[in-house]
């Protein structure tokens, strides 16, 4: 269906195209469906290839457009029958309609997945926290995905735009690549340049499960990340002091690889009750979790926020949430971010990138309304530092 409906819509819906433009069209659109599955299998499956990823990947980020942008082309062609106002002419609007806006969001789509994310700050109200860590500056990043696209200088440029915020935190919230460390290791070595005061800490998401998740801890921990496999650090600024834990993505237990599966339990053993805990987990559904065992604050990623629009609302039948900051429980917030980098299809519409920047304040009273207390701009060090 996804290749057949746009076809429908642009060729076959009655616009009455010359033959050799519907010819043409059809046998593009024959071909592109016939090689498609091949293409993921050599890119993903069988043999790995960048080159077979790069346009596979592509190509379902064009139909995927295409396709939604058909749907609404063709329930728009409903009503103009509807109105009277059907024919050739109508229909071969519509197809035009569906191409320009469809080429005119891949290019933008594609911008927007391959630029520098924007930084989105938001000040977060923990009830637990210390006076001494008030204003506790903690960088979010997830979702990097570097892979098939060479993205070194994207890589270099988000560690730079890291170094400008001036964290005390730093966070990756999980898949860091599709791909082997070896294979990545250009585009993950800026990673090894990112600073912070107190703390660097890493978890592995999904996608570390499809590419030696074991490889990729041990690549962080030499780039100088404190990987929290099931376990936490505790930091301190000003006499107080936070837990600061991480877990393994739910998808470890089922990768079949010794000794890794999510398990707060032990992520937490050993850290004192009484102090504010900031978990990290890779997938916002492990709330449920973080809530009963009274997390103060999770950080994910996952989602991408849907990445290309509306993919969000099957996101949403999967996750408790899509982007933002949320409430779960009496205690717990968590905050998911809609993801610095891209996977697969080098497109992100209605979806865009960031960095995160999370102000912890002690005291309560945030409001968890859709993107309250956000703002999205460039990277600053801010005055004074």
């Amino acid at each position: 269906m996804l290749f057949v409906l746009p076809w429908w819509t642009l060729f076959g819906s009655g616009a009455g195209w010359p033959v050799p433009v519907f010819v043409a069209g059809t046998v593009v659109f024959a071909a592109w469906l016939v090689a498609f599955p091949f293409l993921m299998a050599a890119g993903h499956v069988r043999g790995r290839s960048d080159r077979a990823a790069r346009v596979a990947d592509s190509t379902l980020g064009v139909v995927w457009v295409l396709f939604t942008w058909s749907v609404l082309g063709g329930l728009a062609h409903l009503v103009l029958i509807g109105l009277g106002a059907g024919g050739a002419g109508t229909a071969r609007g519509v197809a035009v309609a569906v191409a320009a806006v469809g080429v005119g969001l891949l290019a933008w789509g594609h911008y927007e997945a391959m630029r520098v994310p924007r930084v989105r700050r938001l000040d977060v109200r923990v009830p637990r926290l210390g006076g001494g860590l008030d204003g506790t500056r903690v960088v979010v990043l997830a979702d990097t995905h570097y892979g098939p696209i060479d993205r070194a200088r994207w890589s270099q440029r988000v560690a730079e735009a890291v170094n400008a915020l001036d964290a005390d935190i730093v966070i990756h919230a999980g898949d860091i690549a599709d791909g082997t460390p070896a294979q990545r290791r250009e585009q993950s070595a800026p990673l090894g340049t990112v600073r912070s005061r107190l703390a660097k800490v890493c978890v592995t998401g999904n996608h570390e499960y499809f590419s030696e998740a074991q490889g990729w801890l041990d690549r962080m921990a030499e780039l100088g990340w404190e990987p929290l496999h099931n376990r936490h650090v505790v930091v301190e600024r000003g006499g107080d002091t936070l837990v600061l834990a991480g877990v393994d993505d739910l998808t470890a237990e089922s990768s079949g690889l010794a000794g890794h599966r999510a398990n707060l339990l032990d992520a937490l053993a050993g850290a004192d009750p009484e102090r504010p805990v900031l978990l990290v987990a890779h997938q916002p559904k492990y709330v449920d979790q973080a809530a009963a065992a009274g997390v103060d604050l999770q950080v994910s990623g996952h989602t991408h926020g849907g990445q290309i629009w509306p993919f969000h609302y099957l996101v949403r039948v999967d996750q408790p949430v899509v982007q933002g900051l949320s409430r779960h429980g009496e205690r717990t917030q968590l905050y998911t971010s809609r993801g610095t980098g891209f996977w697969g299809p080098p497109f992100r519409v209605f979806a865009p990138s960031e960095i995160t920047l999370l102000t912890l304040r002690p005291g309560s009273g945030h409001d968890t309304s859709e993107g309250a207390g956000a703002v999205d701009g460039p990277a600053q060090r801010p005055q004074g530092s």
